[in-house]
Protein backbone atom coordinates (compact mmCIF):
# COMPACT_ATOMS: atom_id res chain seq x y z
CA UNK A 1 0.00 0.00 0.00
CA UNK A 2 1.63 3.56 -1.10
CA UNK A 3 0.58 5.69 1.97
CA UNK A 4 3.31 8.35 1.71
CA UNK A 5 5.06 7.73 5.05
CA UNK A 6 8.39 6.91 2.99
CA UNK A 7 8.27 10.68 2.33
CA UNK A 8 9.86 12.91 5.82
CA UNK A 9 9.42 16.85 6.08
CA UNK A 10 11.74 18.23 8.11
CA UNK A 11 9.88 19.33 12.04
CA UNK A 12 10.20 23.16 11.84
CA UNK A 13 13.59 24.43 11.58
CA UNK A 14 15.51 21.64 12.43
CA UNK A 15 17.25 18.55 10.93
CA UNK A 16 14.62 16.25 12.39
CA UNK A 17 12.53 14.28 9.99
CA UNK A 18 9.74 13.07 10.75
CA UNK A 19 6.55 11.33 8.70
CA UNK A 20 4.08 13.74 7.51
CA UNK A 21 1.67 11.23 9.35
CA UNK A 22 2.10 10.30 13.06
CA UNK A 23 0.99 7.79 15.69
CA UNK A 24 -1.04 9.48 18.14
CA UNK A 25 -0.84 7.02 21.34
CA UNK A 26 -3.91 8.63 23.42
CA UNK A 27 -6.11 5.55 22.60
CA UNK A 28 -3.37 2.83 24.02
CA UNK A 29 -5.39 1.78 27.16
CA UNK A 30 -8.35 1.57 28.69
CA UNK A 31 -8.66 3.16 32.47
CA UNK A 32 -10.33 6.06 30.45
CA UNK A 33 -13.33 4.20 29.36
CA UNK A 34 -12.68 4.10 25.51
CA UNK A 35 -9.39 3.19 23.94
CA UNK A 36 -7.41 0.06 22.77
CA UNK A 37 -6.49 -2.60 24.70
CA UNK A 38 -2.99 -3.80 24.96
CA UNK A 39 -3.28 -6.28 21.78
CA UNK A 40 -5.10 -3.89 19.62
CA UNK A 41 -2.59 -0.75 20.75
CA UNK A 42 0.48 -3.58 19.43
CA UNK A 43 -1.82 -4.18 16.26
CA UNK A 44 -1.90 -0.56 15.75
CA UNK A 45 1.52 0.16 16.07
CA UNK A 46 2.86 -2.49 14.47
CA UNK A 47 0.61 -1.61 11.46
CA UNK A 48 1.92 2.33 11.42
CA UNK A 49 5.89 0.96 11.84
CA UNK A 50 5.05 -1.24 8.75
CA UNK A 51 3.79 1.83 6.58
CA UNK A 52 7.12 3.56 7.38
CA UNK A 53 6.46 5.71 10.35
CA UNK A 54 8.37 6.91 12.34
CA UNK A 55 6.62 9.82 14.52
CA UNK A 56 4.74 8.92 17.59
CA UNK A 57 3.14 11.31 19.81
CA UNK A 58 1.68 10.69 23.89
CA UNK A 59 1.50 12.94 26.94
CA UNK A 60 2.25 12.22 30.65
CA UNK A 61 -1.05 12.11 31.57
CA UNK A 62 -2.63 9.86 28.60
CA UNK A 63 -4.59 7.08 29.77
CA UNK A 64 -2.70 7.98 33.83
CA UNK A 65 1.12 6.92 31.82
CA UNK A 66 -0.55 3.60 30.21
CA UNK A 67 -0.07 5.10 27.13
CA UNK A 68 3.61 5.90 27.18
CA UNK A 69 4.00 2.41 28.93
CA UNK A 70 3.18 0.77 25.97
CA UNK A 71 4.48 2.96 23.45
CA UNK A 72 7.58 2.31 24.95
CA UNK A 73 7.69 -1.71 25.23
CA UNK A 74 6.60 -1.83 22.08
CA UNK A 75 9.31 0.18 20.76
CA UNK A 76 11.78 -1.94 22.64
CA UNK A 77 10.33 -5.18 22.03
CA UNK A 78 11.41 -4.02 18.25
CA UNK A 79 14.52 -2.69 18.54
CA UNK A 80 13.28 0.98 17.05
CA UNK A 81 14.49 3.62 19.34
CA UNK A 82 17.26 5.12 16.83
CA UNK A 83 14.24 4.47 14.40
CA UNK A 84 11.48 6.34 16.01
CA UNK A 85 10.88 10.15 16.91
CA UNK A 86 9.15 10.37 20.20
CA UNK A 87 7.21 13.69 21.09
CA UNK A 88 5.60 13.36 24.94
CA UNK A 89 3.83 16.17 26.60
CA UNK A 90 3.39 17.69 30.32
CA UNK A 91 1.07 19.89 32.29
CA UNK A 92 -1.37 18.23 33.15
CA UNK A 93 -1.22 17.06 37.24
CA UNK A 94 -1.88 13.90 38.42
CA UNK A 95 -1.52 14.98 42.03
CA UNK A 96 -4.32 17.29 43.31
CA UNK A 97 -3.13 17.74 46.50
CA UNK A 98 0.65 19.10 45.18
CA UNK A 99 0.19 22.26 43.56
CA UNK A 100 3.23 21.73 41.67
CA UNK A 101 2.78 18.39 40.08
CA UNK A 102 1.14 20.16 37.24
CA UNK A 103 1.28 23.29 35.37
CA UNK A 104 4.09 25.07 33.14
CA UNK A 105 7.00 25.31 36.04
CA UNK A 106 10.38 24.45 35.90
CA UNK A 107 9.88 22.26 39.10
CA UNK A 108 7.02 20.81 37.43
CA UNK A 109 9.04 20.26 34.09
CA UNK A 110 11.77 18.58 35.45
CA UNK A 111 9.46 15.99 37.59
CA UNK A 112 7.07 15.55 34.49
CA UNK A 113 10.38 14.95 31.96
CA UNK A 114 11.78 11.94 34.55
CA UNK A 115 8.20 10.34 34.61
CA UNK A 116 8.26 10.50 30.91
CA UNK A 117 11.49 8.93 30.38
CA UNK A 118 10.88 5.99 32.68
CA UNK A 119 7.52 5.18 31.52
CA UNK A 120 9.11 5.37 28.22
CA UNK A 121 12.45 3.20 29.00
CA UNK A 122 14.50 5.81 27.19
CA UNK A 123 16.91 8.05 27.93
CA UNK A 124 15.87 11.05 25.89
CA UNK A 125 12.59 12.39 23.81
CA UNK A 126 12.79 13.91 21.22
CA UNK A 127 10.34 16.52 21.02
CA UNK A 128 9.26 17.75 24.34
CA UNK A 129 6.25 19.94 24.38
CA UNK A 130 4.25 22.02 26.97
CA UNK A 131 0.61 20.43 26.87
CA UNK A 132 -1.49 23.50 27.59
CA UNK A 133 -0.49 27.11 28.75
CA UNK A 134 -1.38 27.39 32.60
CA UNK A 135 -1.66 31.37 32.46
CA UNK A 136 0.90 31.60 35.52
CA UNK A 137 4.38 30.56 34.44
CA UNK A 138 6.26 33.33 33.17
CA UNK A 139 7.43 32.46 29.15
CA UNK A 140 11.01 32.48 29.87
CA UNK A 141 11.01 30.25 32.69
CA UNK A 142 9.42 27.91 30.34
CA UNK A 143 12.42 28.74 27.70
CA UNK A 144 14.75 28.30 30.40
CA UNK A 145 14.43 24.95 31.62
CA UNK A 146 13.38 23.79 27.58
CA UNK A 147 16.74 24.55 27.35
CA UNK A 148 18.74 22.96 30.44
CA UNK A 149 16.89 19.95 28.96
CA UNK A 150 18.42 20.17 25.90
CA UNK A 151 21.68 21.04 27.10
CA UNK A 152 21.28 17.96 29.41
CA UNK A 153 20.73 15.31 26.89
CA UNK A 154 17.58 14.58 27.78
CA UNK A 155 15.21 15.89 24.93
CA UNK A 156 16.58 17.17 21.69
CA UNK A 157 13.92 19.31 20.34
CA UNK A 158 11.18 21.31 22.54
CA UNK A 159 7.44 22.79 21.40
CA UNK A 160 4.13 24.12 22.33
CA UNK A 161 0.90 22.80 22.62
CA UNK A 162 -2.35 24.71 22.90
CA UNK A 163 -1.45 28.19 23.63
CA UNK A 164 -1.84 31.86 22.64
CA UNK A 165 -0.30 32.91 19.36
CA UNK A 166 1.01 35.90 21.27
CA UNK A 167 3.13 33.29 23.80
CA UNK A 168 4.77 31.04 21.80
CA UNK A 169 5.71 34.15 19.29
CA UNK A 170 7.15 35.63 22.58
CA UNK A 171 8.84 32.44 23.74
CA UNK A 172 10.50 32.10 20.23
CA UNK A 173 11.85 35.22 20.46
CA UNK A 174 13.37 35.07 23.51
CA UNK A 175 14.95 31.56 22.53
CA UNK A 176 16.41 33.76 19.32
CA UNK A 177 17.49 36.65 21.55
CA UNK A 178 19.02 34.50 24.22
CA UNK A 179 20.31 31.65 22.50
CA UNK A 180 18.11 29.28 23.57
CA UNK A 181 16.84 25.87 22.09
CA UNK A 182 14.05 27.41 19.78
CA UNK A 183 10.89 25.95 19.22
CA UNK A 184 10.38 23.03 16.89
CA UNK A 185 6.77 22.50 16.66
CA UNK A 186 3.49 24.06 18.04
CA UNK A 187 0.74 20.63 18.49
CA UNK A 188 -3.04 22.47 17.70
CA UNK A 189 -6.42 21.07 16.96
CA UNK A 190 -6.85 21.88 12.84
CA UNK A 191 -9.73 20.51 10.60
CA UNK A 192 -12.15 21.28 8.29
CA UNK A 193 -14.32 21.72 10.85
CA UNK A 194 -11.76 24.27 13.02
CA UNK A 195 -9.94 26.44 11.02
CA UNK A 196 -9.35 29.24 13.63
CA UNK A 197 -4.99 28.64 13.47
CA UNK A 198 -5.49 29.77 10.27
CA UNK A 199 -5.62 33.53 11.46
CA UNK A 200 -2.59 33.64 13.56
CA UNK A 201 -0.53 30.59 14.08
CA UNK A 202 0.27 29.29 10.52
CA UNK A 203 2.02 32.47 9.78
CA UNK A 204 3.25 32.53 12.76
CA UNK A 205 4.98 29.11 12.40
CA UNK A 206 5.91 29.58 8.94
CA UNK A 207 7.79 32.57 9.38
CA UNK A 208 9.57 31.41 12.61
CA UNK A 209 10.46 28.38 12.06
CA UNK A 210 7.42 26.32 13.89
CA UNK A 211 6.16 23.01 12.22
CA UNK A 212 2.44 22.59 13.18
CA UNK A 213 1.47 19.03 14.38
CA UNK A 214 -2.01 18.91 13.89
CA UNK A 215 -4.43 16.90 16.00
CA UNK A 216 -7.97 16.03 15.65
CA UNK A 217 -7.69 16.13 11.99
CA UNK A 218 -11.52 14.17 12.27
CA UNK A 219 -12.61 16.79 14.90
CA UNK A 220 -12.45 13.77 17.39
CA UNK A 221 -14.66 11.40 14.83
CA UNK A 222 -17.08 13.67 13.49
CA UNK A 223 -15.68 14.14 9.82
CA UNK A 224 -15.09 10.23 9.72
CA UNK A 225 -19.26 9.88 8.95
CA UNK A 226 -20.13 8.02 12.02
CA UNK A 227 -22.44 10.83 13.25
CA UNK A 228 -25.31 12.33 11.94
CA UNK A 229 -27.50 15.45 13.18
CA UNK A 230 -29.87 14.22 15.75
CA UNK A 231 -29.47 10.97 15.64
CA UNK A 232 -28.36 9.38 19.50
CA UNK A 233 -25.14 7.07 19.50
CA UNK A 234 -23.13 5.85 21.86
CA UNK A 235 -19.50 7.74 20.47
CA UNK A 236 -17.16 9.12 22.10
CA UNK A 237 -18.26 13.04 20.89
CA UNK A 238 -22.32 11.75 22.23
CA UNK A 239 -20.55 10.98 25.93
CA UNK A 240 -18.26 14.28 25.82
CA UNK A 241 -20.51 16.35 24.14
CA UNK A 242 -21.38 17.92 27.46
CA UNK A 243 -18.30 17.99 29.34
CA UNK A 244 -16.87 21.00 29.17
CA UNK A 245 -14.02 20.27 26.74
CA UNK A 246 -14.56 22.50 23.82
CA UNK A 247 -12.84 19.62 21.66
CA UNK A 248 -15.59 17.48 21.93
CA UNK A 249 -17.99 20.41 21.09
CA UNK A 250 -18.51 19.44 17.52
CA UNK A 251 -22.32 19.29 16.93
CA UNK A 252 -23.28 22.45 15.37
CA UNK A 253 -24.98 23.42 12.23
CA UNK A 254 -21.69 24.41 10.90
CA UNK A 255 -20.48 21.36 10.76
CA UNK A 256 -23.24 19.43 9.79
CA UNK A 257 -22.79 21.60 6.54
CA UNK A 258 -18.96 20.48 6.39
CA UNK A 259 -20.15 16.73 6.87
CA UNK A 260 -22.34 16.66 4.32
CA UNK A 261 -20.32 18.12 1.68
CA UNK A 262 -17.64 16.23 2.74
CA UNK A 263 -19.46 13.38 2.31
CA UNK A 264 -20.25 14.36 -1.52
CA UNK A 265 -16.42 14.80 -2.33
CA UNK A 266 -15.57 11.54 -0.75
CA UNK A 267 -18.04 9.96 -2.51
CA UNK A 268 -17.29 11.22 -5.95
CA UNK A 269 -13.39 11.02 -4.92
CA UNK A 270 -14.35 7.10 -4.64
CA UNK A 271 -12.83 7.27 -0.69
CA UNK A 272 -14.00 7.36 2.71
CA UNK A 273 -14.50 10.78 4.42
CA UNK A 274 -11.67 10.19 7.03
CA UNK A 275 -9.15 10.02 4.05
CA UNK A 276 -10.22 13.18 2.40
CA UNK A 277 -10.29 14.73 5.46
CA UNK A 278 -6.94 14.12 6.57
CA UNK A 279 -5.64 14.36 2.47
CA UNK A 280 -7.04 17.99 3.00
CA UNK A 281 -5.80 19.06 6.43
CA UNK A 282 -2.31 17.37 5.78
CA UNK A 283 -1.85 19.87 2.65
CA UNK A 284 -2.47 22.64 4.43
CA UNK A 285 0.60 25.76 4.23
CA UNK A 286 2.72 25.70 7.68
CA UNK A 287 1.43 21.55 8.47
CA UNK A 288 4.63 19.36 9.37
CA UNK A 289 2.79 15.91 10.17
CA UNK A 290 -0.85 15.32 11.12
CA UNK A 291 -1.66 12.69 14.37
CA UNK A 292 -3.69 10.02 13.69
CA UNK A 293 -5.66 8.30 16.51
CA UNK A 294 -7.43 4.75 16.22
CA UNK A 295 -8.95 2.12 18.53
CA UNK A 296 -9.42 -0.21 15.76
CA UNK A 297 -6.49 -1.33 13.17
CA UNK A 298 -9.26 -0.77 10.29
CA UNK A 299 -9.66 2.71 11.35
CA UNK A 300 -5.59 3.18 10.91
CA UNK A 301 -5.53 1.15 7.94
CA UNK A 302 -7.97 3.17 6.23
CA UNK A 303 -6.58 6.67 7.43
CA UNK A 304 -3.17 5.48 6.74
CA UNK A 305 -3.32 5.58 2.82
CA UNK A 306 -4.88 9.36 2.90
CA UNK A 307 -2.02 10.75 1.29
CA UNK A 308 -1.89 8.37 -2.02
CA UNK A 309 -4.32 10.66 -3.87
CA UNK A 310 -4.80 14.12 -4.73
CA UNK A 311 -8.31 16.01 -4.14
CA UNK A 312 -8.45 18.16 -7.45
CA UNK A 313 -8.71 21.81 -6.97
CA UNK A 314 -12.46 21.97 -7.90
CA UNK A 315 -13.48 19.78 -5.16
CA UNK A 316 -10.80 21.30 -2.53
CA UNK A 317 -12.67 24.55 -3.15
CA UNK A 318 -15.26 23.39 -2.29
CA UNK A 319 -14.34 22.04 0.73
CA UNK A 320 -12.63 25.65 1.45
CA UNK A 321 -15.73 27.16 1.31
CA UNK A 322 -17.97 25.27 3.09
CA UNK A 323 -15.56 25.10 6.41
CA UNK A 324 -14.41 28.68 5.32
CA UNK A 325 -13.67 30.02 9.25
CA UNK A 326 -15.23 33.64 10.25
CA UNK A 327 -12.98 36.78 9.97
CA UNK A 328 -13.55 38.35 13.12
CA UNK A 329 -11.76 41.67 14.37
CA UNK A 330 -9.00 42.65 13.30
CA UNK A 331 -9.10 39.65 10.42
CA UNK A 332 -11.67 41.44 8.33
CA UNK A 333 -9.75 44.22 7.91
CA UNK A 334 -7.17 41.75 6.42
CA UNK A 335 -8.85 40.70 3.46
CA UNK A 336 -8.48 42.28 0.10
CA UNK A 337 -11.51 44.28 0.58
CA UNK A 338 -9.18 46.69 3.10
CA UNK A 339 -6.02 45.42 1.67
CA UNK A 340 -6.41 46.85 -1.88
CA UNK A 341 -7.51 50.48 -0.22
CA UNK A 342 -4.30 50.19 1.67
CA UNK A 343 -1.97 49.76 -1.90
CA UNK A 344 -3.96 52.74 -3.99
CA UNK A 345 -6.13 50.06 -5.18
CA UNK A 346 -3.97 47.48 -6.39
CA UNK A 347 -3.67 43.80 -5.37
CA UNK A 348 0.02 43.32 -3.88
CA UNK A 349 0.82 40.01 -2.69
CA UNK A 350 2.56 39.13 0.49
CA UNK A 351 6.36 37.26 0.23
CA UNK A 352 6.41 33.87 0.57
CA UNK A 353 6.89 33.30 4.69
CA UNK A 354 8.46 29.59 4.69
CA UNK A 355 7.08 26.43 5.59
CA UNK A 356 7.55 23.10 3.43
CA UNK A 357 4.51 23.42 1.46
CA UNK A 358 3.08 26.83 -0.28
Amino acid sequence: MATGLDRYDTLGRTGLKVSRLALGTMTFGTDWGWGADRDTARALFDAYVEAGGNLFDTADMYVGGESERMLGAFIHERGLRDRAVIASKFAYSADPTNPNAGGNGRKAMMRAVEGSLQRLATDHLDLYLVHTWDRVTPVDEVMRAFDDLVTAGKVLHVGLSDVPAWYAARAQTLAELRGWAPLAALQLEYSLAERFIEHEFVPLGRAHGMGVMVWSPLASGLLSGKYRPGAAGAGRLDQLADSGNPAFAKFTERNWRIVAELEQVARELGRSMAQVAVNWVANRPGVASVILGATKPAQLTDTLDALSFEIPAELEARLDAVSAPARPFPYNFFGPEIQTVLHGGLEVAAASTGGHRP
